[in-house]
């Protein structure tokens, strides 16, 4: 994955980048506030893993395609990702202080000017797609971009990432379900039947494959479509993205219980404060990280179509499971 960043920061870069002065390059037009402009180059190039553009273009490459070719989607994902981080750090929602190891947007800003960031990074995002098409990356097949376009905002919409978030928001409130927060509490007290265990895996998992999982599989997809995959392809890329999206929350869930908070970079310990469903509380610590194991092998197991062309996305699965921040 190290191979990628130089790329993707560079993309980031250039994507963020202001008009000022003489220069009229920049992304961020003249009429783009200074502190608004300040704000989202604070989300977007603070220090990260970077794994849903590396997913991008691991996927572009699995499939044929060049780096060049899916830059767009990758730098369109993660803007998204930034605003998604933004918005959930807000005090109505996450209320964190602490995001990638520095203050987060809100605080080393204010409220207000990290809301507006967050909005415009989405049309942002979507900007960076639609110039794909006029770089002359598609191949003369325009009806890629609209499908690459359609499928980000399905993945960052009311039925995917903000459904997901609004769940998510719903078990610390006490809003969940009867019949889930019944299971929740027993599990709790360690009363919980096999069948309310199950179900409230399939509800958190629900929730994870929206608010996570749907970036991931956007990624995959993206990359897919940019880098000329065919149906087949596409389907075994979004198989992959299924499992390691939600094991990359899993482990998540892990580290707030196991990680200390200067290698995580944000808070630890938030969600057992907060009373939140999680793996670990679900099934305890080893057996959380025995399904993270198992969600991870069969991620890698969905790329035998590719061969040795999907070494780089196994890769980045290990990484998931490994992955100490």
């Amino acid at each position: 994955m190290a191979r990628l960043l130089p790329a993707i920061e560079s993309a980031l870069t250039a994507a963020t980048e202001s008009c000022s002065g003489e220069s009229t390059t920049g992304k961020l037009g003249p009429g783009c506030p200074q502190r608004l402009g300040d704000a989202i180059r604070y989300a977007v190039l603070a220090p990260g893993k970077r794994l849903r553009p590396a997913l991008v273009l691991m996927a572009a490459e699995a499939c044929g395609g060049t780096i060049q070719q899916a830059l767009p989607g990758a730098v369109a994902v993660e803007m998204i990702h930034a605003y998604s981080l933004i918005h959930d750090d807000l005090p109505a929602m996450d209320d964190d202080d602490l995001r990638r190891g520095r203050p987060t947007v809100h605080i080393k800003f204010d409220q207000a000017t990290a809301i507006l960031a967050g909005d415009a990074l989405q049309p942002l995002a979507f900007q960076q797609l639609a110039e794909c098409g006029q770089s002359g990356n598609l191949g003369g097949n325009p009806q890629r971009l609209i499908q690459a376009i359609a499928a980000l905002a399905l993945a960052a919409g009311p039925e995917n990432l903000v459904g997901g978030q609004a769940d998510d928001l719903a078990c610390e409130s006490g809003h969940l379900p009867a019949a889930i927060a019944q299971a929740a509490k027993n599990i709790q007290q360690n009363q919980a039947s096999q069948a309310e265990r199950k179900q409230t895996q399939a509800f958190l998992e629900s929730i994870h494959r929206r608010k996570t999982g749907a970036l991931f599989s956007v990624s995959l997809r993206i990359g897919g479509l940019l880098g000329g995959a065919d149906s087949s392809q596409l389907a075994a890329l979004e198989a992959y993205a299924s499992e390691i999206g939600l094991a990359f929350q899993v482990v998540d869930d892990l580290l707030d219980h196991t990680a200390a908070e200067a290698d995580l970079g944000k808070r630890v310990g938030k969600d057992i404060e907060r009373g939140k469903l999680t793996y670990p509380g679900l099934l305890g610590l080893p057996g959380a990280r025995e399904f993270a194991g198992q969600l991870v092998q069969r991620g890698k197991e969905r790329l035998a179509p590719f061969g040795q062309s999907a070494e780089a996305l196994c890769g980045l699965a290990d990484f998931v499971l490994s992955r100490t921040r």
